[in-house]
């Protein structure tokens, strides 16, 4: 599965609005539960919410992904956004947060839910991505570059 596969037009924005980690996290789920995969938007809300008081999913270079598992959505969901302005994330190093990634799986489906992590963090570890995902204008740019990046990663 391609991080292309679960993200739509509709799950991802640039300028999200909000200016505290909460709020972020908040109007990431909303991104997400417009997809028909969620089954219960407020059981996925509670999942990412207990998964962040554990350590804070802020992995750094400005970049953070919010995720869970529960058998609140029926597969893997998504949600990827450019914050409006710099976020205090509580991040792991110390850095705010403009980029964020929501994923949300299964229980049961931990596997892909792991690979897709690892997935999103390895294309996040290139600045030059990053820095291109910070410019972009819309979201179809966004969707695009995720696309390109996927497909050179894949041809690596």
């Amino acid at each position: 599965m391609k991080i292309t596969d679960i993200l739509t037009e509709r799950s991802v924005r640039v300028n999200l609005a909000g200016t505290t980690k909460d709020e972020i996290i908040n109007a990431m789920i909303e991104l997400a539960a417009t997809s028909e995969r969620v089954l219960d938007k407020e059981r996925m809300r509670t999942a990412i919410f207990d998964r962040e008081k554990i350590m804070s999913t802020g992995v750094g270079s400005g970049f953070a992904v919010p995720h869970g598992k529960t058998d609140a959505v029926s597969d893997i969901v998504a949600a990827f956004a450019v914050t409006a302005q710099p976020i205090d994330y509580q991040s792991l190093d110390d850095q705010p947060v403009r980029l964020v990634f929501l994923l949300v799986g299964r229980d049961t489906m931990v596997g892909p839910h792991i690979k897709l992590l690892s997935r999103i963090s390895r294309l996040m570890n290139k600045e030059e991505f990053r820095k291109k995902l910070l410019d972009a204008p819309d979201t179809a740019t966004v969707l695009a570059l995720f696309r390109d990046e996927e497909a050179a990663y894949a041809d690596a």
